[in-house]
């Protein structure tokens, strides 16, 4: 088992201890950067006239997911040490953040707004990743040690989420895209302190076949892989929902501080996070992925059935799913396809992966869900938003003259406004439709998947210690 004191440093950095210490400060801070932008910037695009372009920032991610793998084979598997392709990375995408709020405010065009994401996500996706590889080369047991070093990940997406919401109140803010930028030069100074994890691939020929993947997909080979991939792309795509518009849908059903309350998910994923060595041991990975779809499908049904009311418990309630929905179906498939990976293809799976995953499936999804949206919305768009921010303006004051107490009144004034927002779109069909894919390829995946991974008997006895 590797320890704090036996993997090797960086050449840049100190001497070798405290692996696991700086290996969690790297998941906290890698995702700290992602939630501090990417739960408000819809309702940021929203306040700012955006609104018909929101889903197009939930696609630069995806393509940028799509490039990844090439980075990853033509560069990460090769050349440089891991850690180094990190920190440069972290670094260029914190400068392009701090410019995305600069466009926006001067330009008249979205598009620029968006293409400034998509410069941020071009460098931001290799490293989900990168970090992945960084963190498999120093343990020896994925099932146990992993989702230790990744619960920091949460954290530091809750952690973002509460600086944004609850402490700067800037969900509809330009400031998030400085935190944001902040955090990625942050962890890209960081990342040359990290473990240093030479390249697997080095010395060896650039084939195209290896930088597509293809090459990873030949040596994965098994039926039950390939039903894998094929089921994480088709549920990706109801997915995107979610990461698209649940932060636009939460704030029309009348929730406050959205992220903050968003970010409730996130510590849900924290509890499952620290148990997934015992659902391995006792549910394998098959069961794992299906809970996990299955959590997605509960959660859309939820989000449709509350929102013909406004019923906030239970948006709350989809929201409080996301331990499940996030850690029994990403993290799991990010660990059976180590688990069935070699260390020679293990940046290019994990990287083919994500390709798949928050590449295809949901650029693919981000798509369809922003069509679907805009298709449902009401022609009366423009004078029901203006009627609700009047009334939450109204509201605003009245609290404030209360001393902050929610009079009858402000409280009626705040209820017409969530009247008025829950009818800019169909959200009921909005819901449903994700709702029903994902049981779809949720009945697929049981009747054709069979786990086929061995189990190491010491991982297991390492496990249940």
């Amino acid at each position: 088992m590797v320890t704090d004191d036996t993997a090797s440093a960086s050449p840049l950095g100190p001497k070798p201890g405290f692996v696991t210490t700086r290996l969690s400060i790297m998941m906290f801070l890698q995702f700290f950067v992602w939630g501090a932008w990417y739960v408000t910037v819809g309702n940021y695009m929203g306040a700012h006239g955006m609104a018909d372009h929101i889903y197009l920032a939930y696609i630069v991610g995806p393509i940028a997911a799509i490039v990844s793998p090439f980075f990853l084979g033509m560069i990460a598997d090769r050349f440089f040490a891991t850690e180094r392709v990190l920190g440069i990375l972290h670094i260029l995408g914190g400068l392009f953040m701090f410019l995305a709020p600069v466009v926006a405010t001067r330009s008249d065009d979205p598009r620029l707004f968006i293409a400034v994401l998509l410069l941020h996500m071009l460098c931001y996706m290799p490293t989900l990743g990168l970090t992945n590889t960084e963190a498999f080369h120093h343990i020896t047991n994925q099932e146990r040690q992993f989702p230790v070093i990744r619960v920091f990940g949460t954290i530091g997406w809750i952690a973002a989420n509460w600086v944004v919401s609850k402490w700067l109140h800037a969900d509809k803010e330009a400031v998030q895209f400085f935190v944001t930028g902040g955090a990625g030069l942050a962890l890209g100074l960081f990342s040359f302190v990290l473990p240093h994890t030479p390249p697997p691939g080095v010395g060896k020929q650039v084939k195209f076949t290896e930088i597509i993947g293809l090459d990873a997909l030949r040596k994965l080979s098994s039926v039950s892989f390939y039903v894998f991939l094929v089921s994480s792309f088709l549920i990706c795509i109801p997915l995107a929902a979610y990461y698209s518009y649940a932060p636009v849908f939460a704030d029309n059903v009348g929730m406050q501080d959205v992220a903050f309350n968003m970010s409730f998910g996130q510590i849900a994923e924290i509890v499952f996070m620290l148990a997934m060595p015992l659902f391995f041991m006792f549910l394998g990975v098959k069961w794992m992925l299906l809970i996990g779809m299955l959590a997605w499908v509960v959660r859309y049904g939820l989000f449709s059935a509350a929102a013909t009311d406004g019923i906030i418990w239970m948006v709350l309630g989809g929201i409080l799913l996301h331990g499940i929905c996030y850690d029994f179906f990403f993290v799991t498939g990010f660990i059976y396809t180590d688990k069935k990976s070699t260390p020679e293809i293990r940046g290019q799976a994990q990287g083919l992966l994500v390709l798949v995953t928050q590449g295809l499936g949901l650029g693919l999804g981000a798509f369809l869900i922003g069509k679907l949206v805009n298709y449902s919305k009401s022609s009366e768009y423009d004078t029901l938003t203006e009627q609700a921010g009047q009334f939450r303006d109204e509201y605003a004051q009245l609290t404030e003259q209360a001393g902050g107490q929610v009079t009858e009144q402000a409280q009626s004034l705040w209820n017409q406004a969530t009247d008025a927002l829950l009818s800019t779109y169909d959200w009921r069909m909005i819901w449903l439709i994700p709702c029903v894919m994902a049981a779809a390829v949720m009945i697929g995946f049981f009747l054709f998947f069979r786990d086929d991974t061995k189990k190491n008997p010491a991982d297991s006895a390492d496990a249940a210690a």
